[in-house]
């Protein structure tokens, strides 16, 4: 592959998911990550690809798909009942991971009550419980990647090795009968490390991404307890997560949908 193709099939592919690791493009056009470097460095002189620390962002991104407060728009009775729900599986006092993901913001706003110890890369959800007394809040290190609300890079993924907690509470892009799949390089390393830190993992994720397969792979069925998803779930899928083992449980809906609202 030529470098001029390489180099438009890593725009297009920053076009969808706006950042990148190095290794997700190497992976991408099958070139070594020193050739990578040389390819962002001609598009950083086009002006439409940044670097960063690891990877590669789109300069000028195209939508808003990826911002964290566009993307909490999105199925928010949802979210709001696997919060609740979600929340209902974990024990007062327990040393719980919370990854940056919208739907897991919800699950925080549940776990007040439960007086636990949380450790996170969201600032969202830093932000959200930073005035619970009752909280005690641990913030990893990383980069501070404003559009996902999220510290991310080597720091971050350092930080959730070290460490040992009951549960996990993560969300993703994307589930099928052959595993979990993610959109971001850097935020499946630090995700991976969050399985490996915790006792119990809580995949809770919407509807809409449930037969969904995203880029990256992050793990498979197996390494996780329970999928945490909401009634809208098609039957024909979650039956088919059940035969292959997984728990999954269905929120009910929230008062204000059931209520019509």
């Amino acid at each position: 592959m030529q470098a001029e193709e390489r180099q438009q099939r890593i725009e297009e592919h920053l076009q969808k998911v706006e950042f990148a690791s190095l290794d997700e493009l190497a992976e991408l056009v099958d070139v070594s990550v020193s050739t990578i470097r040389r390819d962002l460095d001609a598009l950083e002189q086009t002006g439409s690809v940044r670097r960063t620390h690891g990877g590669a962002r789109l300069a000028a991104p195209r939508s808003e798909e990826w911002v964290f407060s566009a993307r909490d728009t999105h199925q928010v009775e949802e979210k709001e009942a696997i919060g609740a729900a979600a929340a209902g599986l974990i024990a007062p006092g327990q040393t719980v991971i919370l990854d940056a993901g919208t739907t897991v913001y919800h699950i925080a706003k549940h776990l007040t009550d439960k007086k636990p110890q949380i450790i996170t890369n969201s600032l969202p959800v830093a932000n959200l419980l930073a005035g619970e007394n009752a909280v005690e809040v641990v913030v990893t290190g990383g980069v501070v990647y404003h559009r996902l609300g999220v510290l991310m890079g080597p720091p971050a993924v350092e930080a959730f090795a070290k460490i040992h907690a009951d549960v996990a509470v993560m969300s993703s892009s994307g589930i099928t009968l052959e595993g979990v799949t993610n959109s971001h390089g850097l935020l499946i390393e630090i995700q991976r490390e969050m399985l490996r830190a915790a006792q119990k993992v809580l995949l809770c994720m919407d509807h809409t991404k449930l037969g969904r397969k995203s880029m990256s792979p992050l793990c498979g069925l197996d390494e996780i307890d329970v999928l945490v998803t909401d009634s809208r779930a098609p039957a024909e899928i979650v039956e088919a997560f059940r035969a292959r083992g997984l728990d999954v449980l269905l929120a009910p809906p929230s008062s204000s949908s059931a209520n019509g609202k």
